[in-house]
Formats: C-alpha cells, sequence, structure tokens
C-alpha cells in the first residue's frame, strides 16, 4: 500500500512540474507565459519596441494641424499598403509553383482583376495626399516603386499607362521613400503607429 502511495505521490509532482513549465500566469489581467530559470518560474512578456524622438515644436497651429492631418493619413493609408505587401509576396510566390508562362499570364489576369474588386472602391475614397503618401509607403513596405511593382506583375505596357495616369493628378508611380531624408517625419510617424505609441 505504501508503495502505491509513494508511486502516485511521485507521479503527482512529475506531473505538477510538468505543467509548471507550459503554465501561463496571471498578472494584473494579462496573461503571461512563464520560463523555468534555474529553478525559479518567471513571468515572461514580450515588450513593444518604444521609440523616444525629440518632442516636436511648431511654430503655429497651422503646422501642428498639417502634422495631425499627416498622422491621420498614415493611419489611415499604412494598413493598405501593409495589404499590398503580403498580396505582392503570396502572388509570387504562387507564381513559382506554376509549370509555365501561360498559367502564370492567367493568374495575373485573375490577380488583377482581384486587386481591382478589392482596392478600387477603398483608393476611391482617399484624397489626393493619401494617394501620393500610399505611394510612398508601399515603396517603403515593398522596397520597390510602385510603377516598378506594375511593371513586374502587368507588363511595361500597363505600368506605362497607369504612370500616365497618375501623372494627370501631379502623381508619380515613381516616387521613392527617403527615410533620412525628405520623408523622416513620415517615418517618425510610421514607427510610432506600427508600435502603437500613435
Amino acid at each position: 500500500m505504501k508503495r502505491i502511495l509513494f508511486i502516485a505521490c511521485l507521479f503527482s509532482v512529475l506531473a505538477v512540474r510538468l505543467n509548471a513549465q507550459k503554465q501561463t500566469f496571471t498578472d494584473n489581467g494579462y496573461l503571461v507565459s512563464a520560463i523555468i530559470h534555474e529553478g525559479d518560474t518567471i513571468p515572461h512578456y514580450q515588450m513593444r519596441t518604444v521609440y523616444i524622438f525629440k518632442p516636436l515644436v511648431f511654430k503655429n497651429k497651422k503646422q501642428q494641424k498639417s502634422y495631425n492631418r499627416l498622422v491621420h493619413n498614415v493611419k489611415k493609408t499604412l494598413p493598405i499598403a501593409k495589404e499590398v505587401n503580403r498580396a505582392i509576396i503570396e502572388t509570387y510566390e504562387y507564381l513559382q509553383t506554376l509549370p509555365d508562362e501561360k498559367a502564370r499570364e492567367k493568374h495575373l489576369r485573375m490577380v488583377e482583376k482581384g486587386v481591382k474588386e478589392q482596392y478600387t472602391p477603398r483608393l476611391k475614397k482617399l484624397t489626393f495626399s493619401q494617394g501620393k503618401l500610399l505611394i510612398k509607403l508601399i515603396n517603403r513596405e515593398t522596397d520597390s516603386s510602385s510603377y516598378e511593382l506594375v511593371k513586374a506583375f502587368l507588363g511595361p505596357f500597363k505600368a506605362g499607362f497607369y504612370q500616365a495616369f497618375a501623372a494627370i493628378f501631379g502623381a508619380s508611380l515613381k516616387k521613392e521613400y527617403h527615410p533620412e531624408g525628405e520623408d523622416a517625419l513620415i517615418e517618425r510617424i510610421v514607427l510610432q503607429v506600427e508600435s502603437g505609441q500613435l
């Protein structure tokens, strides 16, 4: 009887020890994972990166309004740029699995149609400045200009057509993103939005 009791206690201790390695702890309502370090169970939480910038000084209310508008525009266009990046990666990876050029062309026509259906209503709601910002943010996310992306997937003729269409409205699909130069303020806002600070 003592042996059975000893074996039962041993198994329960082992089960508790094994569960302790996988257990999560609640601290002030947040569920966090735990790690075991030298026999101690320590709550483990991965914190977001916090960016600290020199405070902005605005000369007047107009400059502050302009900054607030830029923050709003980044928050509106950044998710679209990230979606475009994911779609490009998925499309490129899928194209690599297709057997021949004919199948790739067929798939690209379907993708073009799907992209137009999905994004046209959203893009029509963007203002002119948001559209220009989106072109820059797509360049930031994909490391390629919008013109290069259209040319790679749809060919030089359509890329030229879309570039000419954008030029009518004073925009350029060839516009590049310069985070250390003219787009430093946009980069600052993007980093803060991505980290949840704005």
